[in-house]
């Protein structure tokens, strides 16, 4: 039971009086906005959008862009709108999957069904931005307003700001041009799924235009049992002063979700110094979907449909809405360029999450008595069972940021500059906290017949999310209570504000030599509002960091279309750097029971993590710049990542080491036939993980203690990391009114998370023993291939019919994998048709 609510332009230089800011990116569109009529003839001439792509002359430019991509010594993917469209893809995520080396991650509080991307390894979801402004609050990305995205792939911190140790992901919005049209895009297909999708761009004068995107969004989820997925937006903004020196672009988004989240399969197995129900030796578990086999004996089947959630208890709601204003004045070589953007996003979810920490999913042998003396009911250990575990939270974040760009070119004797500098103010609130309500987290074991007839607790093989849960006062209570927010005193509020200034030049020594320069510097400054115990006073902890980062690279051109180039970057990620919007290890550690100095000295113990990248490669940009090729090789080191030291206190000696080698192909081969996609290894290594603390019990005269052995990961592969990952996405104009293609996608094996069962006893007289581990335990998701396949047919000149089908081959595999607990399983084979219209 829930009772919870849950552009370019401008006319004048008076318009620079209305804002103050610049940003990363909008650019114009890769290929013209608006209908393309099929050509009157009738011969086979080709007819499709140019596909302009990495480094290409069509690509966004950007206010700190200051050379060609091609010119550029960073590992850069340009995403465009004709690969989103034709891959059908619907959100961010389904746009990222066809960029090879980016992986998702699954989460637990925070963020743990919204947009986690990592990049080489890292986690990204702190470097995202919207028309270079950075966009941090927990969300699922629409793509019904995105006309691109630009992957910065390397430490980017001097791009950026604080965090994007492994890139940046900068979402370029649909913004007016000069023309009028008028397009829309109906699709409907398996799993009830509905799309509709408008785009109106309007030409009002010569240098005005307004543009319009909608939105509206409603499916079940193939092969999953009862998710859903609601959604709707609009995102309207106006452009005055196209095509003159002065332009001026005001902007807004909104977008609203319902759904009733999917967190996906347990883990077979589980294992620590307490309970190891995995087989001896190195295990590698994976979900327990498809045939069981549980520790009593009992077999069964696992669909890949189950899901263990529950209707009466579990949802998700947002919303998120941002206003951005952009004024831009061309003095010649040189434009002055300020953006202001202010965003709101808010979000209540109940999350479940299949738990098998207790060992319910395998099972376990019993130990006592057969009966809970809690519960009074029967312990439920032969294996089976799942608890619903629900992780719940509210909270909203704010944000107003104000960037000033000044770039352009300027030559000292010989020597060409193109250059690019500029400031950032920003302010940043977030604030959440907890949904209060009953799901037998104080029971142990978690499973018995009486938390079972609660629905705390369900079968592995016959979950039913129609059980008619009821929340109670508390585990043991019989006295019914609505869910409610939690009470003020248990909310966390962070706040945040940064002043940042940076410079980017690049400098042509001769025309075949070229060096990349880039440095900024960040103030910034938090203020933690934690919960407190009721009846007490609140405290306020606060930190300053100051962060300086820098880039440099060399380009070598051997031919004006191709270039070689080695390059250094660095990247700094604060404490808290997301504000509590997303798992971090270096989140701020906030003891209630202590005094606000203790925990002022624990926040003010913590260091900085620090990021370097090095890379060289090759780019080269074909036919006429329709074809853009990369290669790059490179090392990103991590150090001062937060760990356990032997002493059993928190110390910042964790480091990990990433190779890797990166191919990227997108463009046009051919006038008809067009690609995107590459290939990615990654040589990812914890090379210090800390230590590990084991329960040492009281023997005797000797007390019950912990000792530090080292941790399980170290020398280990990097969680959420794939050692080897391939995507290409193709479509081939067959005739000046038929097109196909497809994708094709692997992605090795991914690793969540590792456990073992060593242990430590001690004699009476404190002599500690630590029994080495008999199951060292790896959680992840086995590697697969994906295929999608596309075709469309233009049937008039303004008419067109489109067909995709996505996981063609129904393969069953999962996208996102948790450190414990369980992994998102994927959806089944999904076929939609979509009607397209043009005018």
């Amino acid at each position: 039971m829930r009772t919870t609510n849950v552009a370019r332009a401008a006319a004048a230089p008076a318009f620079l009086a209305l804002s103050c800011v610049g940003a990363f990116a909008t650019a114009p569109a890769f290929a013209k906005d608006g209908p393309e009529p099929v050509p009157a003839n009738d011969d086979d001439s080709q007819h499709r959008d140019d596909v302009i792509v990495t480094g290409l002359k069509d690509a966004p430019k950007s206010p700190k862009e200051v050379a060609p991509l091609v010119n550029t010594p960073k590992s850069i993917v340009v995403l465009d709108k004709g690969v989103i469209e034709r891959t059908g893809s619907n959100s961010l995520q389904d746009a990222l999957r066809t960029v090879p080396g980016i992986t998702f991650g699954a989460a637990e509080g925070g963020n743990p069904i919204g947009d986690r991307p990592f990049i080489r390894g890292f986690d990204s979801q702190g470097s995202i931005y919207v028309d270079g402004v950075r966009d941090l609050a927990s969300q699922n990305r629409e793509v019904f307003a995105v006309d691109s995205v630009q992957i910065v792939r390397g430490s980017d911190s001097t791009l950026g700001g604080r965090g994007s140790a492994g890139g940046t992901i900068n979402i370029l919005s649909k913004l007016p041009v000069a023309d009028t049209f008028v397009s829309a895009n109906a699709s409907y297909g398996n799993g009830d799924y509905k799309r509709i999708t408008g785009d109106v761009n309007t030409k009002i004068t010569d240098t005005i235009a307004v543009r319009i995107e909608g939105l509206w969004h409603d499916q079940s989820v193939v092969d999953r049992d009862a998710i859903w997925s609601k959604r709707w937006g609009f995102a309207p903004s106006v452009t005055i002063g196209l095509g003159t020196p002065t332009r001026l672009t005001a902007s807004y988004y909104q977008m609203v979700s319902h759904e009733l989240p999917d967190s996906g399969i347990p883990y077979l197995y589980v294992c620590s110094a307490t309970i190891c129900n995995a087989p001896a030796g190195n295990v590698f578990t994976t979900p327990a979907q498809g045939n069981i086999t549980l520790y009593n004996g009992t077999t069964g089947y696992v669909a890949r449909s189950t899901f263990y959630g529950l209707k009466d208890r579990d949802f998700r709601d947002t919303k998120t809405q941002q206003a951005m204003i952009r004024v831009e004045h061309d003095f010649g070589h040189v434009t002055l360029r300020n953006t202001a953007r202010y965003s709101y996003s808010n979000q209540a979810y109940s999350f479940l999450l299949p738990d098998d920490s207790n060992g319910d999913v395998f099972g376990f042998a019993l130990t006592g008595p057969a009966i809970n003396p809690v519960t009074g009911g029967t312990k439920l250990t032969g294996g089976g069972y799942v608890w619903r575990r629900a992780n719940t939270r509210y909270s909203y974040d704010q944000s107003l940021i104000d960037q000033t760009d000044l770039g352009g070119t300027f030559e000292t004797g010989s020597i060409k500059h193109s250059f690019a500098i500029g400031t950032e103010f920003s302010w940043e609130k977030s604030r959440r906290g907890a949904f209060v309500l009953a799901t037998g987290s104080t029971i142990s074991p978690r499973c018995d017949t009486v938390t079972l007839a609660r629905y705390y607790c369900t079968s592995l093989f016959n979950p039913n999310p129609n059980d008619p849960w009821t929340n109670y006062a508390s585990d043991t209570s019989t006295v019914q209570t609505p869910i409610v927010k939690g009470a003020p005193n248990t909310e966390t509020q962070n706040d945040a504000d940064t002043q940042a200034a940076y410079a980017f030049d690049s400098i042509t020594l001769t025309p075949s030599l070229i060096l990349n320069l880039g440095l900024r510097y960040d103030r910034f400054h938090q203020v933690v509002t934690p919960p407190f115990v009721a009846g007490g006073t609140s405290i306020q902890l606060s930190r300053t960091d100051s962060l300086f980062n820098w880039q440099a690279g060399l380009v070598f051109k051997p031919t004006k279309e191709t270039s070689l180039y080695a390059s250094y970057a660095t990247a700094a990620t604060p404490p808290n750097s997301l504000l509590g919007e997303g798992r971090e290890d270096n989140a701020v550690p906030v003891l209630l029971t202590n005094t606000q100095a203790i925990n002022q000295a624990l926040l003010d113990a913590l260091k900085v993590q620090k990021t370097k990248t090095y890379e060289v490669g090759a780019k080269a940009s074909l036919f006429h710049e329709k074809l853009a090729l990369g290669l790059a090789l490179f090392q990103t080191d991590i150090d001062n990542a937060r760990v356990t030291s032997d002493q059993n206190t928190v110390s910042f000696i964790g480091q990990t080491r990433i190779r890797g080698v990166e191919f990227t192909a997108s463009g046009q081969i051919t006038d008809k036939w067009s690609v995107f996609g590459g290939y990615t290894f990654l040589d990812a290594k914890i090379v210090n993980g800390g230590s590990t603390a084991l329960a040492v019990a009281a023997n005797g005269a000797a007390a019950a203690t912990t000792v530090q052995v080292v941790s399980v990961t170290t020398g280990k592969q990097v969680p959420q990391t794939a050692r080897n990952s391939f995507t290409a996405t193709s479509n081939y104009q067959l005739t000046k009114r038929f097109s196909f293609g497809g994708s094709a996608i692997f992605m090795d094996r991914q690793i969540g998370g590792y456990a073992d069962n060593r242990k430590a006893s001690q004699t009476s007289a404190g002599v500690i023993t630590v029994t080495p581990a008999t199951t060292v335990l790896t959680r992840g998701v086995p590697s697969y291939w994906r295929f999608d396949a596309q075709a469309k047919y233009q049937i008039t000149d303004n008419v067109s019919l489109g067909i995709n089908a996505q996981n063609l081959t129904n393969k069953i595999y999962y996208s996102q994998a948790y450190a414990s607990h369980y992994a998102t399983i994927a959806p089944g084979r999904t076929v939609f048709g979509t009607l397209g219209v043009k005018f």
